[in-house]
């Protein structure tokens, strides 16, 4: 099956983006979210307006949403105005990282309505999103996966986790629980550099070509660190949750999350001072201020 008509809900940073390449590659797009900037943005690129999630989920048979908490998802699917109650859907393909639980709730939810569920959260950040180098782990039955993958390969490669809801989700915890680590540690060992005399860009570029490399040091150090403008793109807030979910959701597996545990205490710091809206890179200007120094190239 060749499916033309999709919705989307949720347009914000990586949304907008994604949404955007779907009209390019030739998709009739009905678009919805709550705010009119964004939503206006997509619409004056070729997306068509919509007044709801269940307006989206009258007009097309998947529906796409990339949301920013586990709630938010919850409400867009099965709330009064949600997706679940659409004439047209047939599945719901999220793209957002709700950890989970969540995504075995939504789903048991959307069954009740015939609606197949999807988990797609996507590692990238916006440059991904924007550029369609993301990569996707998807888990639902292998017949959706087959129905949905020509979309999702829009935005970059997906990887087939498994056939049950969740298991997607946590690769994904998974992943963001690294990617914040990375940041933490490295911040350390820079700060120890600066402190020592090193200059911070060379001792990235000797880690870059070493065996410490990692993804905090090949982007957003020399992105958003070493610079001074803590302009990533991905807030404190996001991250503090996805680790949060990941340390949760691993104690209720009883497996043992102690490093977890530590980087989500840097997180609540992080996030406590410098605000939820604030660049998750602003991790390395705690351990900065611990040092009394400053991580610039």
């Amino acid at each position: 099956m060749t499916d033309k008509k999709l919705g989307f809900v949720g347009l914000g940073r990586m949304g907008g983006p994604m949404s955007e390449r779907l009209i390019n590659a030739g998709y009739e797009l009905t678009v919805y979210d709550p705010s009119e900037a964004a939503l206006n943005a997509v619409v004056a690129h070729g997306g068509r307006k919509a007044g709801s999630p269940r307006e989206v989920a009258d007009a097309a048979p998947i529906v796409l949403t990339s949301l920013p908490t586990p709630d938010v998802v919850e409400l867009v699917a099965l709330g009064p105005d949600g997706l679940a109650g659409g004439a047209a859907i047939e599945i719901m393909l999220d793209l957002s990282t709700t950890g989970p639980n969540t995504a075995k709730r939504v789903a048991e939810g959307l069954s009740k309505h015939a609606v197949q569920w999807v988990d797609c959260p996507v590692s990238g950040g916006v440059t991904g999103a924007a550029n369609g180098t993301l990569a996707e782990m998807v888990s639902c039955p292998q017949p959706v996966y087959a129905r949905i993958e020509p979309i999702i390969a829009n935005f970059g490669r997906p990887f087939f986790v498994g056939e049950d809801p969740g298991l997607a989700q946590v690769v994904k915890l998974g992943n963001n629980m690294l990617a914040a680590a990375a940041l933490v540690l490295s911040s350390e060992a820079l700060a120890m550099g600066v402190k020592a005399g090193v200059d911070p860009k060379v001792m990235t570029d000797i880690i870059n070509v070493s065996s410490g490399r990692n993804s905090a040091t090949q982007d957003k150090f020399p992105k958003a660190i070493l610079p001074g403008t803590f302009d990533f793109g991905f807030t404190t807030a996001l991250s503090y949750k996805d680790v949060r979910l990941c340390v949760e959701e691993a104690e209720a597996m009883g497996v043992p999350m102690l490093g977890g545990a530590l980087i989500r205490q840097i997180l609540t710091i992080t996030k406590a001072k410098y605000g939820p809206d604030s660049d998750f890179t602003c991790i390395a200007k705690v351990i900065e201020e611990w040092a009394g120094v400053e991580i610039r190239g």
